[in-house]
């Protein structure tokens, strides 16, 4: 049995050799190149592809399928890189890692949070001026806040433990409501009251359609004056120009995203020495009222762990013809 991996980085080798040891049946290979249509003749004799966020095409899946190859484990939840109707055609199996230490982004989200109430972006600009007055740069805390967390899945249940740590008061938001969240009578009825209640409002839901926008002009209309809104979720729930909007206004105190809806290509890449591809993303960084992270509230050791081993188990259930409960239908 083997598994060829595409675009490994550097601090995840440490996990493939650790998994390659425990499971001396499979022979594993890695490369840090990302799958394309040039490179994947390197996979010839393997049995699974592992790989990451990079585009899956078509052509690259009849050629996997040349070599006698129908699977595919991703290491992060989303999949819509991958062209599944030619997965369909070649009757692949493909499987993600859809959750991987919810820990790691909520605990990123509360810190933006904490560090929105308290102007930290304000406070450590001026620090680096040699300005080490405390006025007029003055905080709020968190325990005196309201908290709207829209999602309860695995990460947003995780946001609210670390919030009641806080002693902040929540209030929550979910089509699906889960049982332990219900019986402590978080629940709100409607996003509208949450968004009525909340100073502060961290989004953990999906990027799918109906969530397109979910925070435009409308929506934030409703807010309270000076809310901060936290995004490590997905860019598209976002309009990022109505946000702008509400922190010029004054409607809105701060925004802190880790997710950005024209992130592709932008983030976790080097500008440094390069013309920068988006103006309005370059005026945001230089806002004191925005904190920007590219995308990386996921990574910690222990989620880099989680998703090279996961995604490798998935592999080996394949070829030992089970089904991973993280199989995706195609």
């Amino acid at each position: 049995m083997k598994i060829f991996a595409y675009f490994v980085r550097d601090d995840e080798i440490e996990y493939f050799d650790n998994w390659a040891k425990q499971h001396p049946e499979v022979e594993v290979e890695y490369t840090s190149e990302i799958l394309t249509l040039d490179n994947v003749a390197r996979a010839k004799g393997a049995d699974v592809i592992n790989t990451m966020l990079m585009p899956v095409t078509a052509e690259i899946i009849a050629e996997l399928s040349s070599y006698g190859i129908n699977i595919i484990t991703t290491k992060n939840v989303g999949t819509d890189n991958i062209d599944f109707d030619a997965a369909r055609k070649y009757g692949f199996k493909i499987s993600n890692v859809p959750s991987y230490s919810p820990n790691a982004i909520a605990e990123h989200a509360v810190m933006q949070i904490l560090r929105s109430l308290r102007q930290a972006k304000v406070v450590d600009a001026r620090i680096l001026t040699h300005d080490l007055r405390w006025a007029p740069t003055i905080g709020r805390e968190l325990r005196m806040q309201t908290v709207g967390v829209i999602g309860t899945g695995n990460i947003g249940r995780v946001v609210i433990q670390i919030l009641q740590g806080f002693g902040a008061k929540v209030v929550a938001y979910d089509l699906y409501r889960n049982a332990d969240i219900e019986t402590q009578g978080l629940y709100v009825d409607s996003l509208e009251e949450l968004y009525r209640q909340a100073d502060v409002i961290s989004l953990h839901v999906p990027g799918v359609p109906a969530n397109d926008r979910m925070i435009n002009a409308d929506t934030i209309a409703l807010m309270k004056d000076r809310a901060v809104l936290v995004n490590v979720s997905r860019g598209n729930l976002v309009d990022t120009n109505a946000v702008l909007a509400a922190l010029d206004s004054g409607k809105l105190a701060a925004f802190a995203l880790d997710a950005y809806e024209a992130e592709t290509g932008v983030f976790n890449a080097d500008w440094r020495d390069r013309p920068f591809p988006d103006a309005r993303l370059a005026a945001m960084l230089e806002r004191q009222d925005i904190l920007v992270t590219p995308h990386s509230a996921f990574y910690t050791d222990k989620a880099v762990e989680e998703m090279v081993t996961k995604s490798l188990d998935n592999g080996l259930l394949y070829m030992q013809g089970e089904t991973p409960a993280s199989n995706i239908p195609v």
